[in-house]
């Protein structure tokens, strides 16, 4: 269990280390505090890794270790933002720089704005230093539970007896309404008749 803290405090005072060298640090290929505000001002979450290699390909490896830390909660897939730092001795080429880039940009996003430095430390020998800093994942809204409708099928056929009672009410309303009319063509039919027709009918 402390070799396990020790692991997580060293990559914490490693990735504070990281954030002041950049600022700090002039390189020959020189990071800024401008540089750093433009990748991390308002992008959301942000990812840190750091690897150390040394070897032949030691910028490959040193690039891989950074992009896929297993202290890491999630990979920089998707990453629209990143900051790419690579330190080294005297010996460090230009053509390992491009190399660590270019593996760090295909980790990442299409369209990824990375901007990348690089520092010269006497210091160190034979190792290289990869610090990554990525930024502006798209993150994944929670799902939310829709209400369960009844298709659209069942609501008409659930309605269609509806439109029955209105033609019993219509037919009731039509009967009710004929008869008044046989009573009063029948009134009117006798008054057609004269008064003494209807007395001696009467009779």
């Amino acid at each position: 269990m402390l070799e396990a803290f020790r692991a997580a405090d060293n990559v914490l005072r490693q990735g504070v280390q990281g954030i002041s060298d950049l600022i700090a640090t002039p390189g020959l290929i020189n990071l800024d505090f401008a540089d750093v505000k433009t990748i991390m001002s308002n992008k959301g979450s942000a990812l840190m890794g750091i690897g150390v290699a040394t070897g032949e390909n030691r910028a490959a490896e040193a690039a891989k270790k950074a992009i896929s830390s297993p202290l890491l909660e999630t990979a920089i897939d998707g990453a629209q933002g990143v900051i790419m730092n690579i330190t080294g001795g005297t010996n460090l080429s230009l053509y390992e720089v491009q190399e660590a880039a270019d593996i760090v940009a295909s980790a990442s996003d299409e369209d990824v704005n990375m901007i990348f430095g690089s520092v010269i430390n006497d210091n160190l020998k034979d190792e290289i230093v990869v610090t990554v800093i990525a930024t502006g994942f798209i993150e994944q809204e929670p799902e939310v539970s829709k209400p369960q409708r009844n298709p659209l099928g069942q609501g008409l056929k659930q309605n269609q007896s509806i439109p029955k009672k209105r033609e019993v009410k219509r037919e009731e309303h039509q009967q009710s309404s004929s008869q008044p009319r046989q009573n009063t063509q029948s009134s009117d039919d006798t008054l057609d008749i004269p008064t003494f027709l209807r007395n001696r009918n009467k009779r």
